[in-house]
């Protein structure tokens, strides 16, 4: 990949300091619902204590963290190391690095019949193994982690420098309420991040989060009370399955940034400019079309030759998953 001269430099991460084999002994610090309200789904706002392993104070704000279940899987081998973005940011929720969170969906699902869908009965009930592990446990119980793991989705060397457009979908929000309170909020006065804290970052910063219900939002209150404290900070929701007049239903996210194109074209024209957007595999295509559609492509997408004459309309999902790559200008974290 081509580097250019707008190209973001980031933060330096560390990687794999503890690996899932050797995973290390944590503790449960906090667990409560983050949702806004009653909904279909559970979700926890889980804070795991790392003090007195090697992983304290080594995550940044977009890195996740590793959870190895104990126990063996049907074919009785021990259970794979489970991923999971981290919610807090650099300094943790402690402001030592000591404390990192997660946002935690329990998975509970149907298995359908192969054969016949529609049959009323035997469709057994299927639970995350990790997710609800997680979520089940209680303050102070163990939990062997591991990490940290990735290093491509963090923030920059200087935040200053660049203007932001995040896009999450579901539990995807994990990272930017990390990224957000480093970026505006900050560490308290007790913490010894404070002194190279460079205040509050005046830069334009755009989160756009999608959800189904405006019950499924995760953190709204939060993040409300930041962006009336910061104008700089736009919150954005964007409810897909509650309906609408005359339309039927609400937009996903890409449809949001491309119905609003007008408003969000100064944003993503600027070289400034960085995208980050994380949540379910496949949420890139939308944005990456309607990126190439606006003809704001150039500054974040690689296009393959093979489909480079083709007008950005005519792409098929399977060529925008294919032959369309990000740039450094843009950040994809999807599961």
């Amino acid at each position: 990949m081509t580097i250019h001269l707008n190209d973001p430099l980031l933060r330096e991460a560390r990687m794999h300091v503890v690996m899932p084999g050797a995973a290390v002994a944590a503790r449960i610090a906090s667990s409560e619902p983050c949702l806004r309200g009653k909904s279909a789904s559970f979700v926890r706002h889980i804070g795991v204590d790392l003090a007195g392993t090697p992983l304290a104070g080594t995550f940044l704000a977009g890195q996740s963290f590793g959870v190895v279940v104990p126990g063996f899987d049907a074919k009785g081998r021990p259970h794979k190391v489970r991923l999971y973005s981290i919610a807090s940011p650099s300094y943790g929720e402690d402001g030592f690095g000591a404390v990192i969170s997660t946002t935690c969906k329990r998975t509970i699902e149907e298995i359908p019949d192969e054969n016949d869908p529609d049959r009323c009965d035997g469709h057994p009930l299927m639970l995350g193994v990790c997710s609800n592990w997680l979520c089940d446990r209680a303050v102070g119980d163990e939990v062997r982690v591991s990490g940290p793991n990735g290093k491509r989705f963090v923030l920059p060397t200087d935040p200053s420098a660049h203007d932001y457009l995040f896009v999450a979908t579901g539990t995807g929000i994990a990272p930017f309420r990390g990224m957000i309170h480093e970026l505006l909020v900050g560490p308290g006065d007790n913490s010894p991040a404070r002194e190279s804290w460079p205040g509050p970052c005046a830069s334009r910063i755009h989160l756009v989060m999608g959800c189904p219900y405006r019950t499924d939002l995760l953190y709204d209150g939060w993040f409300r009370q930041v962006a009336s404290e910061h104008p700089n900070f736009s919150y954005h929701t964007v409810i897909s399955r509650e309906p609408l007049p005359h339309v039927g239903h609400g937009p996903h996210t890409h449809h949001y940034v491309d119905a609003r194109m007008d408003f969000f074209r100064p944003l993503l024209a600027s070289t400034r400019t960085l995208i980050y957007a994380c949540g379910l595999a496949g949420m890139q295509v939308g944005i990456f079309r309607a990126l190439a559609i606006a003809g704001l492509g150039a500054g974040y997408l690689t296009v393959h030759e093979e489909i480079a004459s083709i007008p950005p309309t005519e792409w098929t999902t399977e060529q925008l998953k294919r032959r369309v790559r990000p740039t450094h200008r843009c950040m994809l974290e999807v599961y």
